[in-house]
């Protein structure tokens, strides 16, 4: 068996200790890019996951009440362990989700200033005082933690979907569990292990991986010392959370899938929105929510813009995310590349053409080439799927609203992405379309200090800005004279 990068506890962290699971259960980790097993992980049952809830339910009340600058203090301290330990956490990531090491610095240096942001956004809630209109008595009104939180987190950003959860949650005053998704565990570990040094208290964060979530995260919400759930992940599981949850109408925020749409106009800079729909598109090899899904191009300039974008892909180098010139490593799992393989079928069988790719590399690892698709059928699965692979559909356009319908077209509504020099023309196609985000001439758009989420089946509620931490406060309404 190899080795994971850099040392990491293995264990369940309940209530400050290492520990194994009540079973003995473990999860074998594997290098994607090798398909070799690096780490055994232990694997929590419900008992285990019965205990993080007491341990989080006993800190809740003192970490509530402890001064919110002395938690500022502590996110402050995260945040500054991170960023001295940078190049180790990238290296774990590239490790056990294959991503380029390019990408997992990126994530790294994002993920910590979650910490940052929030450390500062601790000090910063602010209460409410009015006259009630009839004059009788003052309208107060409270933010206070909404209690323990369930956080569950996926495998594309091991260390910035946690941190963006763990920030706001420790912000507001809430205890967490913390359940990373079982392919991608060591990240969310090491980050166990660094707030621990930071000085969180024992019982306010825990993490627990396990590959039984049927068995676990029910028992967790079905517990009433349970007051917010917190997931990121696809929307067929969110509507299954959702359906948990209401049995103890639990809090609730859901980011989930996206579809995004990439619009091209024939007035828009061609070397801008290249560069810009190679970042939408590959940014994380493509397995993001956020990812550019479905590519809409004006007649004018679909030749020019096909034609570049596909040599921009085209040269993008493939390889172990280790390896520092690597573009592109392998995605999470077997799975994943079978699906890339069936999205290409299919496709192809509908008509449509290969510009690029459409081929997995011979050897070992779970890689596959970047692939455009041209003239794909109107039915074509990967005009409707969430694609999240390397995979870039281009269709063409001459009819603005046609394409604003098809764009619109989907159950998801997460981010969109909208390329014109008309500054008049982009705005008021940003807001015609369906979608929590717009990037408008831009590939990326998470910011600690932005509200990121979707509408439609693409989520509920907010993460980022001020908004990720009033997820985790509720309201209390006090009337008052004096």
């Amino acid at each position: 068996m190899a080795e994971p990068i850099i040392s990491v506890d293995t264990g369940l962290y309940i209530d400050g200790q290492w520990r194994p699971a009540s079973d003995g259960a473990d999860i074998a980790i594997k290098d994607p890019a090798t398909e070799e097993t690096i780490a055994r992980v232990s694997c929590a049952s419900k008992e285990d996951a019965i205990d993080a809830v007491e341990a989080a339910h006993r800190a809740q009340a003192s970490w509530a009440v402890r001064p919110p600058r002395e938690r500022s203090e502590i996110l402050r301290k995260a945040f500054e362990l991170m960023t001295a330990r940078a190049e180790g956490f990238a290296q774990l990531i590239a490790q056990e989700n294959g991503k380029a090491l390019k990408d997992a610095r990126g994530e790294v240096a994002y993920a910590a200033e979650f910490f940052r942001w929030y450390a500062e956004e601790a000090v910063r809630n602010l209460s409410d005082l009015s006259m009630a209109p009839s004059g009788k008595n003052r309208i107060m009104v409270l933010h206070q933690p909404v209690g323990v939180a369930l956080l569950i987190t996926p495998w594309n950003f091991p260390a910035a979907m946690a941190t963006r959860k763990i920030g706001p949650a420790l912000a507001a005053g809430c205890s967490v569990i913390l359940k990373p998704a079982s392919e991608t565990p060591l990240t969310a570990l090491a980050i166990a292990r660094l707030l621990e040094e930071a000085g969180v208290p024992k019982g306010v964060v825990n993490v627990i991986a396990s590959s039984r979530s049927s068995e676990i995260v029910p028992a967790i919400l079905d517990d009433p010392r349970v007051g917010k759930l917190s997931f990121t992940g696809s929307t067929q599981v969110g509507r299954i959370l959702l359906g948990n949850a209401a049995k103890t109408v639990i809090n609730c925020s859901m980011e989930l899938g996206g579809n995004a749409p990439v619009i091209v106009f024939n007035d828009a800079d061609l070397d801008t929105a290249v560069e810009g729909a190679m970042i939408a598109k590959m940014r994380n090899g493509g397995e993001a929510c956020t990812a550019a899904n479905r590519f809409y191009v004006e007649d004018g300039i679909a030749d020019a813009f096909t034609k570049r974008f596909s040599e921009a892909m085209a040269s993008l180098k493939i390889g172990p995310g280790l390896q520092e010139d690597t573009d592109l490593g392998p995605l999470i799992n077997q799975a994943a590349r079978d699906d890339m393989e069936a999205l290409v079928e299919d496709a192809v069988s509908t008509g449509g053409h290969i510009a690029t790719g459409g081929t997995r590399p011979n050897g070992r690892g779970f890689f596959y080439q970047p692939t455009v698709l041209t003239d794909s059928g109107p039915n074509a699965r990967v005009l409707h799927e969430e694609i999240f692979g390397p995979i870039a559909p281009i269709q063409r356009f001459d009819d603005v609203d046609d394409m604003i319908t098809r764009a619109n077209d989907t159950e998801y509504g997460l981010i969109s992405y909208v390329f014109t020099e008309n500054l008049k023309k982009g705005l008021m196609v940003s807001e015609r379309l369906h979608s929590g985000m717009v990037g408008l001439n831009r590939g990326v758009v998470s910011d600690p200090a932005a509200p990121f989420g979707g509408v439609k089946q693409s989520g509920l509620g907010r993460e980022g800005a001020h908004d990720g931490m009033m997820e985790f406060l509720e309201k209390k309404y006090i009337a008052v004279d004096w």
